[in-house]
């Protein structure tokens, strides 16, 4: 969104002060639809590139600079709807750079105004990606939490900080020693990255708008003027700095300050560090962006900070941005291209998917040509156009998804997008159930459809049957070898000898994996059939109270209600699949080649099994398996795994980094917490009745 200017040629004085008027105004905007709406139009990489250049453009003409120049200001106004409070001391913003070059410059810089004999520290901190506050604290008690706003002026948001669980509502913590009369503290309010997802899977599952991002969902639950909504978010907080204390504490340098916070009992970020040497900065940084994908949070820069407070006090502000700080941006996730098509995909259950085909950008360090588009519904809320400048961000930096289009770049030659009335693969009409969101293909037969399926049914997830990949399926549908999943079990060598890739020795092996299924447990059919919202713990419940799939097909949606864990909707759905005729028929096929529909004659073998009728909850990475085989083993010995812990709820299985809201529902419900190897005794047959365990030990959960 620059202009360009050849080398060599400068732009008339007028031209540039017109060019610096127009930035103003659209900085203003958009920093508007951003901090006031929370419904930005461009990605944050587009906004700092128009910052950028204004600040460059006021640096080289400060006679431009304007009183209400956004690069005098930290931010928007507040929200009406809260109450307008003043910072004691102001809330400054952070100068941007972009490349190792601009920061060795604000070193220079910084050297330049000290004295040639002064030693100069500094300590770099991740710049947190949420929501900054100043919370007050007096005689050691939480009396005031607010936004920063526009620096001078924010938010009182008091009632919603005192629900963020490691925000301290007394100081210090421990109860150790005196708390200063009065004490400033900064922060960043942030979602850590796993709670952020467990939350949008929960949402995903309530039928709600997943939100966008973990940046826009903290901020977004900081400003709610409803504290319960807030009290519901998986909110955290990172202190950085004192914004101000009584004369009573020395804290000389910025490094003091953090340990000062993390005694009083302030959650300050393990990855600050502190360097004498600025070579060392830079190389911490640059080392940080490259493994800044395996934290548990967000952050878009690293902050660097000279050490020393009194030589902080001489360095000043200019503006409202600190000389003794910058922030070194990092590459962005986010990208602006052009939306060249939109395409259709069809999934096994017949719904019909749209996807963006971009223009390729590099974002992230990947070249990006399609995104997700979610589904039809979403594209016509977001108004996207064939030919749209469209916003496009790496979803937890793995998927690429079209956010907005950038409506102010429209030039009228856009195409809007209509919905498609046939399905793009076997061209038969479409289907949208009243109310739903959904569009599908309603042919069992659609090709796509066949290949989805038998993808899906040979998952790890489902029946396990190594060796199968999307391109096997799409050859064998093609060829006509499979018409459905129960075709796989009549595959012979010589049919797979004649497909590129395949010699006697891959063409055996993939026979024997097929043939070796046929004996998987019921859960993993039920899985593998898939029915709408069966995913595997789904069926494994399914499994453990009704023991074959005959059972389940003559069991009314009423009687699977009674089922813990099965709502009215997915015991539709269940009884929806088993009374469509070309289902039942897939049954019969299967029973025909001899795979295994019931866990009956297993489970007469076994007799009772240690964990019959125990439900339990899993969180955490356990110590020597995933997730699934711990439900899997769990099923197998007649428990049960539900995905929350309620008053039903018998244990809590604990790994390492456990999630906080499970271990704190099952402290306030006194529900016994386990480890893997208690799980492992209590199969053995060492085991008290859950009635007898001891209730949850106090854990150090580290976050």
């Amino acid at each position: 969104m620059t202009e360009d200017v050849a080398p060599g040629e400068t732009r008339p004085m007028e031209d540039v002060a017109a060019r610096a008027a127009h930035l103003r105004g659209l900085l203003h905007y958009h920093s508007y639809r951003y901090h006031t709406l929370d419904q930005p139009e461009v990605s944050d990489a587009e906004y700092d590139a128009l910052m950028h250049e204004l600040r460059a453009i006021e640096e080289a003409h400060p006679e431009l600079v304007t009183a209400d120049s956004p690069t005098q200001r930290v931010g928007a106004e507040p929200l009406g709807e809260f109450v307008r409070v003043a910072h004691p001391h102001p809330m400054t913003s952070l100068t941007d750079a972009f490349s190792r070059g601009e920061v060795l410059a604000w070193r220079d810089r910084v050297l330049r105004l000290l004295p040639d004999d002064a030693e100069v520290a500094y300590v770099a901190e991740p710049k947190i990606d949420g929501l900054a506050v100043a919370l007050t604290y007096e005689e050691g008690r939480l009396v005031r939490g607010a936004t920063r706003g526009d620096g001078v002026h924010g938010e009182d948001i008091t009632a919603n900080v005192r629900t963020i669980r490691n925000i301290p509502l007394r100081i210090p913590v421990s109860g150790e020693g005196d708390p200063p009369p009065v004490i400033e503290v900064r922060g960043e309010i942030y979602m850590p990255r796993d709670l952020f997802e467990q939350m949008n899977a929960d949402r995903v599952e309530q039928e709600l708008e997943p939100f966008a991002n973990p940046r826009n969902a903290a901020a977004g639950s900081v400003r709610q003027l409803d504290p319960r909504i807030t009290a519901l978010r998986p909110l955290r907080l990172f202190a950085y700095a004192v914004g101000y204390i009584d004369d009573g504490v020395p804290l000389a340098t910025q490094w003091k300050g953090l340990n000062y916070l993390r005694d009083l009992g302030f959650p300050v970020n393990d990855d600050i560090r502190l360097f004498s040497d600025f070579d060392r900065v830079l190389a911490y940084a640059e080392e940080w962006m490259d493994k800044r994908d395996e934290m548990n949070y967000e952050a878009d820069g690293m902050v660097i900070k000279v050490n020393d407070l009194a030589t902080q006090q001489r360095l000043g502000v200019v503006g409202n941005a600190p000389r003794w700080a910058i922030a070194f941006k990092f590459p962005a996730r986010e990208a602006t291209t052009r939306l060249e098509d939109i395409g259709v995909n069809v999934g096994r259950t017949g719904v019909l998917t749209p996807y963006a085909i971009l223009e390729p950008v590099r974002l992230g360090g990947v070249t990006i040509r399609q995104a997700s588009l979610h589904n039809f519904q979403d594209l016509a809320r977001k108004d996207l156009r064939v030919g749209d400048v469209v916003v496009v961000r790496r979803a937890g930096d793995v998927i690429p998804q079209v956010t907005s289009p950038v409506e102010a770049l429209r030039t009228g030659d856009e195409v809007p997008y209509e919905r498609p009335t046939a399905c793009p693969v076997c061209h038969e009409p479409v289907v949208q159930e009243e109310g739903a969101v959904a569009v599908y293909c309603a042919n069992a037969a659609c090709p796509a459809q066949v290949v989805r399926r038998i993808e899906h049914w040979v998952s790890r997830g489902a029946m396990d049957i190594d060796g199968f990949g999307t391109r096997l399926s799409e050859d064998l549908v093609a060829q006509g070898l499979l018409g459905d999943v129960a075709d796989l079990y009549i595959l012979r060598v010589e049919d797979l000898l004649p497909l590129e890739g395949f010699g006697d020795k891959r063409a055996a092996n993939l026979v024997a994996a097929i043939d070796a299924s046929r004996d998987r447990p019921l859960w993993r059919v039920l899985t593998g059939l898939g029915i709408r919202g069966v995913g595997s713990k789904v069926a494994q419940s399914l499994a453990q109270h009704l023991h074959s799939i005959d059972a389940l097909m003559a069991t009314s949606a009423e009687t699977l209600e009674e089922i813990a864990g099965i709502g009215g909707v997915l015991a539709k759905s269940v009884e929806a699949f088993f009374s469509l005729g070309h289902n039942r028929e897939l049954v019969d096929k299967l029973r025909e080649r001899n795979v295994r529909l019931s866990d009956e004659a297993e489970r007469e073998e076994a007799g009772p099994r240690p964990l019959d009728g125990l439900t339990f909850v899993i969180t955490g990475t356990l110590p020597t398996m995933s997730r699934e085989a711990a439900s899997a083993l769990i099923a197998a010995q007649g428990g049960r795994v539900t995905g929350s812990v309620s008053k039903n709820t018998n244990y809590l299985l604990v790994g390492d980094k456990p999630g906080g809201s499970k271990y704190d529902r099952a402290r306030s419900l006194e529900v016994p917490i386990i480890s893997e190897e208690r799980l492992r005794e209590m199969i053995a047959g060492d085991s008290p009745a859950p009635s007898d365990a001891s209730p949850a030990p106090q854990l150090d959960l580290g976050i």
